[in-house]
């Protein structure tokens, strides 16, 4: 039986855990998987200053080499077992475009399988990283002037990300399209965003990409849900966009989370 994780992170993320890739493998293994795509945090554009407190989104460049080499030697070693993609979690950055499609364009041929996300919006020349605690969250809200106003500009970021011109290697799949809903029962909406997301929907359609279904949000006790949740994936299902199952695992222990809730699968 087919069965894929998309979305899945490793020991060269500088905020997740140490458990060894190899350790990843045998779990997905275990679980019944029979495909995964490893997509660390992709090296930031070296212009681009982190904001996240501890500077600790993504993998330094440095690294590329040896993680690569990893999954090369994972794919070699399992390839009876289980299909393992390369691929990497991009980060859409406004304006920073020129150097993400640098780094795709060196890195873009060993890779299978790529993710291309928001996590960074900015303000008043100021950026914050979107999901990475409620306090930044609420400090966002306070510059925005809101929280509708912090999913506006999210959304249009997404939008943004698909259409952009990143060349050949491209990511082909939206990332946790609705992570600006991590904290949303401590900062509840006061509308509806739905024309938002059926307008990302149909880009996602139209420019032939795929939609991440990420189990993260599931067990993040603000937000209690998918990203994106049910009545999106339905509405996704419907338009024929094909949907991949992520867990968004940081740790061994985070793979498989969320999917037992999860339907489309």
């Amino acid at each position: 039986m087919f069965k894929r994780d998309g979305h899945i992170h490793t020991p060269f993320c500088p905020h997740g855990s140490k458990d060894a890739m190899e350790e990843y493998v045998e779990r997905l293994i275990t679980l019944g998987y029979t495909h995964a795509t490893f997509t660390e945090h992709a090296p930031l554009p070296k212009d681009f200053i982190d904001p996240a407190p501890e500077r600790d989104s993504a993998m330094h460049v440095g690294q590329m080499e040896d993680y690569l080499n990893e999954i090369d030697r994972l794919k070699r070693k399992y390839g009876d077992r289980i299909v393992i993609f390369a691929g990497l979690e991009v980060d859409y950055i406004e304006g920073y475009e020129a150097g993400t499609k640098e780094l795709l364009e060196k890195y873009g041929p060993s890779l299978d399988d790529c993710i291309l996300s928001v996590h960074f919006l900015k303000k008043d020349g100021v950026w914050y990283c979107l999901d990475y605690s409620e306090e930044i969250f609420g400090r966002m809200t306070e510059a925005y002037g809101g929280v509708d106003a912090v999913h506006e500009e999210y959304y249009r970021a997404v939008l943004s990300s698909i259409h952009s011109d990143l060349g050949l290697y491209k990511p082909k799949r939206i990332g946790h399209m609705t992570l600006a809903n991590k904290f949303q029962k401590l900062y509840p909406t006061t509308r509806s965003f739905s024309k938002d997301i059926s307008g990302i929907l149909q880009a996602i359609l139209t420019n032939g990409m795929e939609l991440d279904y990420n189990g993260a949000g599931i067990i993040k006790p603000h937000c209690g849900e998918s990203y994106p949740p049910e009545p999106v994936i339905r509405q996704a299902y419907g338009m024929g966009i094909p949907i991949v199952y992520g867990s968004d695992a940081h740790t061994v222990s985070g793979l498989d989370q969320g999917r037992s809730r999860m339907t489309f699968l």
